[in-house]
């Protein structure tokens, strides 16, 4: 059930996602559709400015997709590829006008991989404990799910006052 101009946790279930973990899949959602109102129509001078030394629109939308793809990844059991460490060296990077559709392309087909592998997740193993990161630290499959999508829905916050400061001009 979709309702026009409703935040994803007031639409709904989405399907095949498990009770516990459907507020993961709405903040994610939440975030793919927030990210395209933020972004849409940027210049690439706003996407790569920093005002007041901040972090670039660029880098948030990279970031997000980032933290995503490897708090998803800790949740599997797994640790970071060499691609996923060159992929978060990058996301600080500035960008061209040209490379918008596929980071935004990136950002969308990641929240959609993610919310695929909710439905898969056995709730069962939400407690399981799971390593973080090259200091190996504590959490749980629930944990990584829980802190991909709260942290990535922090860097909306973050590029929304961006977008903002940068549309007003002001450096």
């Amino acid at each position: 059930m979709t309702k026009p101009n409703t935040e994803w946790w007031q639409r709904g279930p989405v399907d095949g996602v498990p009770a516990v973990l459907q507020p993961v899949a709405h903040i994610l959602l939440q975030v793919g559709e927030t990210a395209d109102e933020l972004v849409e129509n940027l210049t690439e001078p706003e996407w790569n400015a920093r005002p007041a030394g901040v972090a670039s629109s660029a880098f948030h939308v990279r970031h997000i997709t980032g933290v995503i793809d490897r708090l998803f990844t800790y949740a599997r059991g797994e640790m970071l590829s060499p691609e996923q460490f060159t992929a978060l060296r990058s996301e600080g990077n500035p960008m061209v006008a040209g490379d918008v559709p596929a980071i935004m392309s990136a950002l969308h087909s990641r929240i959609e991989a993610a919310v695929n592998e909710l439905r898969k997740t056995d709730v069962a193993t939400l407690g399981d404990f799971r390593e973080v990161g090259r200091a190996r630290l504590p959490s749980t499959v629930i944990g990584c799910l829980v802190h991909g999508a709260e942290h990535a829905m922090r860097h909306i916050g973050q590029l929304s006052v961006t977008t903002r400061i940068v549309r007003a001009g002001i450096t």
